[in-house]
C-alpha cells in the first residue's frame, strides 16, 4: 500500500470537492449541464459527522462528472477500494421520453441495468422537453413521468424528481439539492464506516513486527481528507490530532527508529505551515516518514483546517507548544544537523506563525479573554524569535552590540550553547576576516555607566564561548591552558575567568608539556582556536545552514542585526502591551530604550525608561531597578530635566545600600546638593517619600488643652549616606475625622542637619483645632529646591525601638482637648466686710487639671475700691472645711509673700498643680457718712451702696496663651446699722432716746464707747458729754444680733448759729469699737498698714482705735415743726390709666415767723418727685411759691398727672428741699399706696365674632 503514496498525494492535490456522477441516458447533459452547475455550491447542506450527528454546512462543493469520463473509468479496483474518497457520492440519471410504449419497452430495461448497482446512491430526473403550448405532449409527458415514479420510487424513499425544460421550475432546484444532500449523507456514513473499520484493523496490529505506518496513514488521511472534502473541518482534525499521537507512539519504539531527516537543503526554514513543501515519497523511510519533515507536515494540515475554522489563536497557541517541543527534538539530534540549525529552525518558524495567524485572524471582534490571550501567544512567538536571534548574532561576533540588561542576560545565560558533533574549524583564506574580527575586538571598550557606576556586567553566555569552542575540536586533544587564553584580547565576554583560576591551577597548568611524546599524535594535535577565529568560522558555518535570504542579511552587518532586533523586540512588547501581560511589554521597551540611549536618542529612551522604572519599582524588584535607573538618570541630565534628574536621584539613594558603594551613593547625593544649590528654571516640589522618612516618637501622643502649642518631637530617617543640610522643615498634621482640616507645625528658620539614618527634631506646634491629629506630609527645603515626603519610617528590627509599623488606623501623633474650664477663679467669702477699712479679700485659685506654672494676675479695682499695694500679697494652700477637720492641728498652714507690680502678681511653683488662696488688702471707700433711720422705717440700707467689683485675668499656660478672666463682687458695709426711737417723753420736754444697734457682719464687735453729738434744737441732759445714761461698755455685740444704748436729751429753741459761726443739721453717733474677726469668714481687723519714713523704711505700726460713726437725723415733736404738708384726697370716680388727673398738696405753717428758723421764710422752694414708670407728669415740677409768715397760713400746690400703669402704686411726693426734715411734718406721715383702674375698653380694638 506504500506504493500508492506518490498517488495518493497527487488525487489530494487534485481533488478539493465532492464527485457526482452523472448517467446521461438520453443526451441531455449539455443542454442541462449549465443550469445543474450553476447551483453550485449547495447551500444548506445536512450531513453526519463521525458520530452520526447532524452537522449543517454552509456552500458545501461539489463537481459533476459524465460517467463516460475518464477521471471514473480508468480506475483499477484496487484504487478504488484504496482512495474510496475520490468516488462519486451521489448519481444523476438523466432521461427523458415522449412515448409510454418506448418507455416500457427501452427506458425502463436500460434503467433497471443502471441502478442494479445497489451500493450506489442514485436519483432519476426525468427532463420534459414538451412545449407549453402543446398540450396533448404535456399530458404524455406527465402519464411517462408518473409510470417512472411509480416503477422507481417507494413510501421509504422518493428517487424521482421532473424538470421541465421549457415551463417554470416551481420547486425542482430545492427538490433537487434534497435528495443530493441525503444520497450525498448516505455515502459519507457508508465510506466513514469502511475507513473505521478498516483503521481500527490496522491499530490493533501497531505493536506487531508486521505493522506498517504507510498503510495507516494512508486510510487515516484519507478518511480525513474524506471530512475536509465534505466541510467537516471538526472531523477531519480530530483524525490529525489522532494521526499525531499515533505516530509519536510507534515511531520511538525500539527497533523501529528510523533517521531523523533535517539535513536537506532548505530543511532550516520551517515548514509548519506548508503541507506540500515536499512530496511524501521523499520523506518516506521503509515503513514510515522521517520525524524533521512529517511532524511539520501533520502541523500544516491541522493548521490549515484551523485556519478554515476561522481559529488563528489556537493555531498560534498549538504552533507555540509544537515548536518548544520540536525544538527539544532538535537538540537531542543537534549532533547531526547542520550547525545552529535549531536556532534558525526556530527563527523561522515563529515569524512564518506569526504572519500567518495575524493575516487570517480576520476583522471581526473577539472575546476579550481570547484577544488578550492571543496577542500574549504573538508576543511569545516574536520573544522566543528575539532570543534564538541574539545567539546567532552574538556567535558572529555582535555580543558587544548586544545590551547587557537584566532580560537579556537571563534568556541568553540560560539558551545553551549550539552542541554540534563538531564545532566549525576556520576555513582557509579567511586571515583577512580574523584580523577585521580582531581589531573590532580590540577596539570594543565598555561603555562606562552615569555617576561613574562600577558594575560587573551581566553575561549574555551559559559558559565561556571561547572554552565550549575549543573542547567540542576533535582535533584538540591536549593543549596549554595559557596558550588557549593567550591574550585579554581574546577573551572578549570571557574576560573574568582568570579570576576563575585558582594559583594553584595557574601553577600546574604552566607545567603541562606542549608537545606529546607519543609518536603519530603531534599532526592531529591543533591550537586552540582564539575567538576571533571561532566568530570566523561561525560564520562560515552559518552561511552554509541558512537558506532564507532575508535571514541572512540580517545578520550580515551590525546595522542589519540592530533593524532586525529592534523590529522582533517592538513587535514582543506591542502585543504584550494588548494582552494581560503587559509587564512583559515595559520590559521590552527597555531593551527598545537602551537602543534609542546608544544611538543618542534620549528623549524616546527616556520615556521608555521611566515606564520600566516604574514597573520595577512597583514590583519591589531592587536588583533590576539599579541596572536600569542610572541610564534613565543619563537621558534626564542630557534633556535638562531637573526634576526628572532629581527625582532618580532620589530614588537611587532610596534603593538597598548594598546595590551601590559609598562612593556612587555620595555621588547621587552630590548631584542632589549641586542642582539644589543652583539656579532652577522652574522648581517643583521633589518627593522624597522613599528617602527621607519620619514618625512620631514612641509612647503616647502629645496632649494639649485648646488654645495651647506645644513642642513636637519627630524621629527623622535620612537614608543620604552623609549629611545633609535642611534649610528649613514643616510637618502637616492631619485631623484623623476630618481629612480637609489640617494646620503645619512649623519649626524654626535655623538650618537642620540631618545625619545619616535617625535623627529627632522639635517642631513648633501652634494652637490647633480640638481633636486627634496624625502626622501627614512633612516638607521643607535644600537650597532652592522644596522636597515633601509622604511616608512613615520602617526601619530596625521589629522588636527594636527603630522599628516603626504602618498602623491603620494612624497612631495619632497629637491630641488636642475639647475646650473646657482650665482654671477657676472664686472669692473665697462671701460674707460683708469692713467698709473705708483696709480688708483682707481672698481669691481662690483653682487649677483643673492643668499647670499653673508662670502664671500671672491681672487685678484692676473697680470705683470704689483701693489696692493697698503698700502691703504684701499673701498666697496659702487652700483648705475646705473637710481638710481642716482631717487634716492635724499641729500642721501649720506655709504662706507665701508676693508683691504687686504694675497690678500684676506672678503665681509661685507650688501653686501650680493645687487650689490656692491669694489674700489681697484693698480698701473700700465711701465719703459719705452712714445715716440711721427711724425705728417705724423698716427698710434698711441697700446692699448695691456696699458693693464692689475686683477685675481678674489670669494668664496662664506654656507662653501665656490662656486667658481666664473674671470678675468678682466683693460686699462691704458698715459694723453697724443705727435706728432710733423715742422711749418716753416728760412732762417737762425730756426725752428719752433709745439708738439701736443692728450687727452687719459674721463676728463678734465688742462696743468700748459711744458718745452722740446732737444737731441744732436738741441738748444733752446731765453732765456724761453725750455719752448714754448707762455704763455696761465693754459691750459685745454677737454676729446678728442688736444692742441699745439710751440717751437723755431735751429739745430748745434753735438758734441762728452756734459759738462757732456753724450750724449742725444731724446729730452725730460715734462708738469706738473692736472686731473680733477671721478674713476667711468675713470682716475681720482691719489690715495692718506701716506707714513709711521720708528714706523708704518701714516703721513700727502703732495700734488705731476703731470709731464708727452714723449721722442721725433727729424729729421734733408734732407741734414743733414750723411747717405741715398734707396730701389732699383724690376725686370720688378714682384713677383710671391714661386720663389726667389733678394731685393736690395743702402746705400750713404751724408757728409765727419770728419763733421759727430762719428757714421757713415767706418764699418756700417745692419739688415733686414720681416714678417714671408709674406717672407721667404734666405741670411744673418744682418752683418757688409765697407764704405768709403768720401762724395758720395755708397754700394749696397741685399738678396735673397721668397714671400709666394699673394697680397699686405710691403717688407722687412733694418735697421742700430748703427746709429741714425736721421742721416739717407729713400728713399721712409715712408712704402709702394708692389704686389705678385700667384703662376703659375701646371698640375699635374689637374684632366681630365669626
Amino acid at each position: 500500500m506504500a506504493n500508492f503514496l506518490a498517488q495518493f498525494q497527487s488525487i489530494k492535490n487534485s481533488s478539493d470537492r465532492l464527485v457526482i456522477a452523472v448517467e446521461d441516458v438520453s443526451d441531455l447533459w449539455p443542454t442541462v449541464k449549465k443550469e445543474f452547475e450553476e447551483q453550485l455550491p449547495f447551500k444548506r447542506a445536512s450531513l453526519n459527522n463521525k458520530t452520526r450527528n447532524p452537522v449543517f454546512v454552509d456552500k458545501l462543493q461539489a463537481e459533476y462528472i459524465l460517467t463516460t469520463d475518464s477521471r471514473l473509468r480508468s480506475r483499477y479496483p484496487q484504487e478504488q477500494w484504496l482512495f474510496w474518497f475520490r468516488e462519486p457520492y451521489a448519481t444523476i440519471v438523466l432521461v427523458t421520453c415522449e412515448d409510454l410504449d418506448e418507455f416500457k419497452t427501452i427506458l425502463k430495461p436500460r434503467l433497471k441495468l443502471i441502478i442494479q448497482n445497489d451500493e450506489r446512491e442514485w436519483f432519476i430526473v426525468f427532463v420534459s422537453k414538451a412545449p407549453q403550448h402543446n398540450d396533448q405532449a404535456t399530458k404524455l409527458a406527465k402519464k411517462v413521468y408518473a409510470k417512472l415514479e411509480v416503477d422507481f420510487s417507494s413510501k421509504k424513499r422518493e428517487r424521482c424528481c421532473k424538470l421541465d425544460i421549457h415551463g417554470p421550475e416551481s420547486n425542482f432546484w430545492e427538490d433537487l439539492e434534497t435528495k443530493m444532500t441525503e444520497c450525498i449523507r448516505n455515502t459519507l456514513d457508508k465510506r466513514t464506516q469502511f475507513y473505521e473499520d478498516e483503521i481500527r484493523k490496522l491499530s490493533e496490529q501497531r505493536f506487531l513486527p508486521v505493522w506498517n505506518f504507510c498503510n495507516f496513514f494512508i486510510l487515516k488521511e484519507s478518511l480525513a481528507f474524506m471530512f475536509e472534502m465534505a466541510h467537516l473541518y471538526e472531523d477531519s482534525l480530530r483524525e490529525y490530532d489522532e494521526l499525531e499521537l499515533c505516530y509519536l507512539e510507534t515511531v520511538k519504539m525500539a527497533g523501529r527508529l528510523r533517521d531523523f531527516g533535517g539535513v536537506d537543503k532548505g530543511d532550516d526554514q520551517a515548514a509548519l505551515l506548508r503541507p506540500g513543501n515536499k512530496p511524501l515519497m521523499q520523506i518516506v523511510q521503509d515503513d514510515s516518514f522521517r520525524e524533521f519533515d512529517f511532524r511539520q507536515y501533520l502541523f500544516a494540515c491541522q493548521a490549515k483546517l484551523l485556519f478554515k475554522l476561522n481559529r488563528p489563536f489556537e493555531v498560534a497557541s498549538r504552533g507555540y507548544s509544537f515548536i518548544i517541543s520540536f525544538s527539544k527534538e532538535l537538540t537531542l539530534h543537534e549532533s547531526i544537523l547542520p550547525f545552529c540549525m535549531r536556532e534558525v529552525w526556530v527563527i523561522t518558524a515563529c515569524l512564518a506563525l506569526n504572519e500567518a495567524t495575524i493575516s487570517n485572524s480576520g476583522d471581526g471582534p473577539l472575546p476579550i479573554d481570547v484577544e488578550n490571550e492571543f496577542h500574549r501567544l504573538q508576543g511569545d512567538l516574536y520573544s522566543l524569535c528575539r532570543t534564538k536571534f541574539m545567539r546567532l548574532a552574538y556567535l558572529l561576533g555582535y555580543g558587544s552590540e548586544i545590551e547587557r540588561s537584566p532580560v537579556n542576560s537571563a534568556l541568553l545565560s540560560m539558551l545553551p550553547w549550539p552542541k554540534p558533533a563538531v564545532w566549525p574549524s576556520l576555513p582557509p583564506d579567511t586571515s583577512s576576516d580574523v584580523f577585521d574580527k580582531e581589531k573590532v575586538i580590540l577596539q570594543t571598550t565598555p561603555r562606562v555607566k552615569h555617576f561613574g557606576i562600577q558594575r560587573r556586567p551581566l553575561p549574555l553566555e551559559p559558559s565561556v564561548l571561547l572554552r565550549e569552542a575549543n573542547r567540542r575540536r576533535a582535533s584538540l586533544s591536549v593543549g596549554n591552558v595559557h596558550e588557549l587564553f593567550d591574550s585579554r584580547a581574546g577573551f572578549g565576554d570571557s574576560s573574568d575567568l582568570d579570576m576563575r583560576l585558582s594559583p594553584s591551577t595557574k601553577s600546574h597548568t604552566n607545567a603541562i608539556s606542549r608537545t606529546n611524546s607519543s609518536p603519530g599524535i603531534e599532526s592531529l594535535i591543533d591550537r586552540p582556536m582564539r575567538l576571533s577565529e571561532i566568530y570566523v568560522a561561525a560564520e562560515h558555518a552559518m552561511k552554509n545552514t541558512i537558506s532564507d535570504p532575508n535571514l541572512w542579511k540580517s545578520l550580515s552587518s551590525v546595522e542589519e542585526f540592530e533593524q532586525k532586533y529592534l523590529e522582533l523586540t517592538k513587535g514582543a512588547a506591542d502585543n504584550y502591551h494588548r494582552s494581560w501581560w503587559k509587564r512583559h511589554g515595559v520590559v521590552l521597551d527597555g531593551e527598545i530604550a537602551a537602543v534609542s540611549h546608544k544611538h543618542g536618542n534620549f528623549d524616546l529612551a527616556a520615556k521608555s525608561y521611566e515606564k520600566v522604572c516604574a514597573l520595577y519599582a512597583g514590583e519591589g524588584w531592587q536588583d533590576l531597578l539599579a541596572e536600569v535607573l542610572p541610564n534613565l538618570a543619563e537621558c534626564q541630565k542630557t534633556l535638562n530635566d531637573q526634576a526628572g534628574y532629581l527625582s532618580s536621584c532620589v530614588r537611587l539613594l532610596s534603593l538597598d545600600k548594598s546595590l551601590f558603594s559609598t562612593l556612587e551613593r555620595q555621588a547621587f547625593q552630590s548631584e542632589v546638593v549641586r542642582i539644589a544649590h543652583s539656579e532652577m528654571k522652574q522648581p517643583v516640589p521633589l518627593d522624597v517619600s522613599s528617602l527621607i522618612t519620619f514618625s512620631g516618637n514612641p509612647g503616647p501622643p502629645l496632649e494639649l488643652c485648646d488654645g495651647d502649642p506645644g513642642t513636637l518631637y519627630v524621629t527623622i530617617w535620612s537614608g543620604f549616606p552623609d549629611d545633609i543640610t535642611l534649610d528649613s522643615v514643616s510637618l502637616t498634621l492631619i485631623m484623623t475625622y476630618n481629612a480637609d482640616e489640617g494646620a503645619k507645625a512649623r519649626q524654626s528658620s535655623e538650618a537642620i542637619i540631618l545625619k545619616s539614618g535617625r535623627n529627632t527634631i522639635t517642631l513648633s506646634v501652634p494652637p490647633q483645632k480640638p481633636g486627634s491629629y496624625v502626622l501627614g506630609v512633612l516638607t521643607g527645603q535644600i537650597g532652592h529646591l522644596r522636597f515633601r515626603s509622604h511616608s512613615f519610617s520602617k526601619g530596625g528590627p521589629a522588636d527594636s525601638d527603630d522599628f516603626m509599623s504602618y498602623e491603620k488606623p494612624a497612631r495619632p501623633i497629637l491630641k488636642v482637648s475639647q475646650p473646657r474650664p482650665l482654671v477657676d477663679l472664686a472669692a473665697a467669702v462671701s460674707s460683708a466686710l469692713l467698709i473705708n477699712e483696709p480688708q483682707w479679700v481672698g481669691v481662690i485659685v483653682k487649677p483643673i487639671t492643668y499647670s499653673l506654672v508662670g502664671a500671672v494676675l491681672h487685678i484692676d479695682s473697680g470705683p470704689g475700691l483701693k489696692i493697698e499695694e503698700s502691703c504684701v500679697i499673701e498666697m496659702e494652700k487652700y483648705a475646705d472645711e473637710s481638710t481642716k477637720k482631717s487634716s492635724d492641728s499641729s500642721s501649720s498652714v506655709v504662706t507665701e509673700r508676693l508683691t504687686i507690680q504694675d497690678g500684676k502678681i506672678k503665681f509661685p511653683d507650688w501653686a501650680s498643680d493645687v487650689t490656692s488662696v491669694l489674700w489681697i488688702p484693698v480698701c473700700a471707700i465711701r465719703e459719705s457718712l452712714a445715716r440711721g433711720t427711724s425705728a417705724a422705717d423698716t427698710d434698711r440700707p441697700s446692699l448695691v451702696d456696699g458693693l464692689r467689683t475686683i477685675a481678674l485675668k489670669l494668664e496662664f499656660g506654656i507662653s501665656h496663651n490662656q486667658i481666664f478672666e473674671r470678675t468678682l463682687a466683693v460686699h462691704f458695709t458698715d459694723p453697724f446699722h443705727v435706728s432710733t426711737r423715742v422711749v418716753d417723753k416728760c412732762s417737762d420736754g425730756t426725752l428719752l432716746l433709745q439708738v439701736i444697734l443692728y450687727s452687719q457682719v459674721r463676728t463678734s464687735l465688742i462696743i468700748y464707747d459711744a458718745w452722740l453729738d446732737l444737731q441744732d434744737g436738741f441738748v444733752h441732759l446731765g453732765q456724761n458729754e453725750g455719752r448714754p445714761a448707762t455704763g455696761f461698755f465693754p459691750l459685745v455685740v454677737s454676729p446678728g444680733s442688736k444692742a441699745g444704748i439710751l440717751f437723755t436729751i431735751s429739745a430748745r429753741d434753735i438758734v441762728s448759729e452756734d459759738e462757732s459761726g456753724q450750724s449742725t443739721l444731724d446729730s452725730l453717733l460715734n462708738i469706738k469699737y473692736e472686731i473680733n474677726g477671721d478674713r476667711n469668714l468675713g470682716a475681720h481687723s482691719p489690715v495692718a498698714i506701716a506707714p513709711k519714713e521720708e528714706s523708704g523704711e518701714e516703721v513700727e505700726e502703732v495700734k488705731r482705735d476703731l470709731i464708727f460713726k452714723s449721722a442721725l437725723v433727729l424729729q421734733r415733736p408734732v407741734l414743733d415743726p414750723c411747717l405741715a404738708i398734707g396730701f389732699l384726697s383724690l376725686p370720688s370716680s378714682g384713677l383710671r390709666v391714661g386720663q389726667l388727673v389733678s394731685m393736690t398738696w395743702r402746705i400750713e405753717r404751724l408757728k409765727d415767723f419770728d419763733n421759727a428758723s430762719s428757714n421757713c421764710d415767706d418764699e418756700l422752694f417745692y419739688e415733686v418727685n414720681a416714678n417714671s414708670d408709674n406717672w407721667m407728669l404734666a405741670g411744673r415740677k418744682k418752683g418757688h411759691v409765697s407764704m405768709l409768715t403768720k401762724k395758720g397760713s395755708r397754700i394749696i400746690i397741685s399738678i396735673l398727672c397721668m397714671p400709666l400703669v394699673a394697680g397699686y402704686v405710691r403717688p407722687p411726693k412733694l418735697g421742700l428741699p430748703n427746709v429741714e426734715a425736721a421742721n416739717v411734718s407729713f400728713s399721712p406721715p409715712g408712704p402709702h399706696l394708692v389704686c389705678v383702674l385700667p384703662p376703659p375698653l375701646s371698640s375699635s380694638f374689637c374684632i366681630p365674632a365669626s
